[in-house]
């Protein structure tokens, strides 16, 4: 029975890699200039934080989470839909991504209004800290014509997106070695953000323009029939980044900026791979939203497929980041920072059951249950928030994670467990997690690797 099923595991990996080479190589342009960024990004980000040491390094993190909060808002939940809106409908892809474009910068204008309005009631007399939080949020003003990145996933075009970002990248690094070597203060390095949205928007828009085969538009009658497909992505959005930024806030209240920086630190380790996930899901996210159209089978199997993926990798960065905190963390941030190894420890176990979410929102989309995505979130912001109610004031940035990895742990796995028309997803999770498939799996394509080689 245990070989029957290896097998046919195996046909299924075997079937989409030969269906969607298209996706693969999609994913392999988007790891590619991603890793590049991520190179780049090592070596300045360790310089920058060393130089701005915890507590900026903590101020800078504490206003992108108030900016994140704002993000699902600037969005309008249409980047979870437009891949969607355009594999369904490609003959209004113009008028579909003008009208997304148009609606998320009327919406940016309102969120930067948003933001500066928090600060200055949450950190009135904080002057710094209102600057900051304002430079940081015209991030988002730029951001809105990054939506035409959804047309290139749709299209399975992310060669010319990455190499958009990537250009963009390598142009604010250059920047910011400058302002590293001038030693500007951190107003200067707050704005970068704001730089490398608008050069990637610029990039995107001009590529768009020699590629694409339809014109952008606006259409009020479209956008409303959007917005009733994206308004449940919007709360669940919000709600799902209070889960992710409530600990970074909660320690800047609670905690001050220096144990902000310390957590920072350890989750900035964390991320450094999430760019391998997204190229994952965003890359076999169409091929799925297709099959679910075409053939309820291969729908199935791309689905287990995508978990399987999604929770080998996790695992692997999770056993090797635990065992390898101290020289990672010495080696990035240096010995101001060794208070974040045991942060890195617990938090880096958090990332599987984020992602696993992340990827059971594909199957939300294709079996269109969104309605359902703001329990999941709301129950992981409560549990959250009392369990840095009481962790943060006795652990400090360890508390943090670990409220947020029980808090991940609880939405993903339990409260899915709890809602019954979802609940249907926990069997392709648990398809996907035999750890005997997993063992043969990954035997196998060693197998397969030295007969090739020999050859």
């Amino acid at each position: 029975m245990l070989i029957f099923r290896i097998k046919k595991l195996i046909g299924i990996f075997w079937k989409v890699v030969v269906v969607s080479r298209n996706a693969l190589n999609n994913a392999s342009w988007i790891v590619g200039c991603k890793m590049g960024q991520s190179l780049i990004a090592l070596v300045i980000g360790m310089i920058t934080a060393r130089y701005l040491g915890p507590s900026n390094y903590g101020l800078i993190s504490y206003a992108a989470s108030i900016v994140a909060f704002f993000t699902p808002l600037m969005k309008l939940g249409l980047n979870n839909t437009l891949v969607q809106e355009i594999v369904y409908d490609p003959d209004s892809e113009g008028k579909i991504l003008g009208t997304s474009i148009v609606l998320c910068f009327i919406a940016s204008i309102a969120s930067v209004v948003g933001i500066v309005s928090f600060s200055l009631v949450f950190n009135a007399g904080e002057t710094e800290t209102i600057i900051v939080c304002f430079l940081y949020s015209l991030t988002l003003i730029f951001q809105s014509g990054e939506m035409l990145i959804y047309w290139f996933q749709a299209k399975l075009l992310s060669k010319a997106s990455s190499l958009a970002s990537l250009v963009a990248y390598v142009i604010v690094a250059v920047y910011k070695v400058y302002i590293l070597a001038t030693g500007k203060n951190i107003r200067w390095f707050v704005i970068t953000h704001a730089i490398e949205a608008c050069i990637i928007s610029v990039l995107l828009f001009l590529i768009y323009k020699k590629i694409g085969s339809k014109k952008l538009s606006f259409s009020w009658k479209l956008g409303k029939r959007m917005f009733q497909k994206s308004k449940y992505y919007i709360s669940s959005g919000v709600i799902m980044i209070a889960f992710q930024q409530t600990d970074r806030v909660m320690l800047k209240f609670m905690s001050g900026q220096t144990e902000t920086g310390y957590y920072s630190a350890a989750s900035t380790c964390v991320t450094m791979t999430a760019f391998v996930f997204a190229a994952i899901i965003e890359s076999i996210r169409p091929t799925i939203l297709t099959s679910k159209k075409t053939s309820e089978k291969e729908y199935k199997e791309r689905i287990v497929l995508l978990f399987f993926i999604i929770m080998l990798f996790s695992l692997m960065q999770c056993v090797a980041m635990t065992l390898l905190a101290r020289p990672i963390v010495s080696m990035m941030y240096g010995k101001e920072y060794l208070a974040s190894i045991s942060v890195l420890q617990i938090l880096v176990w958090n990332i599987i059951f984020s992602y696993i979410g992340l990827a059971r929102n594909v199957w939300i989309l294709a079996e269109e249950k969104q309605k359902y995505l703001w329990i999941i979130n709301l129950s992981g912001v409560f549990l959250n928030v009392l369990l840095n109610l009481a962790f943060i004031p006795r652990f400090g940035a360890m508390g943090a994670a670990i409220a947020t990895l029980s808090s991940q742990f609880f939405a993903n796995i339990v409260v899915v467990a709890l809602i019954n028309p979802i609940r249907p997803v926990l069997k392709f999770i648990y398809q996907a997690m035999n750890p005997k498939l997993m063992i043969e799996m990954i035997n196998y394509i060693k197998k397969m690797c030295k007969r090739k080689g020999s050859h």
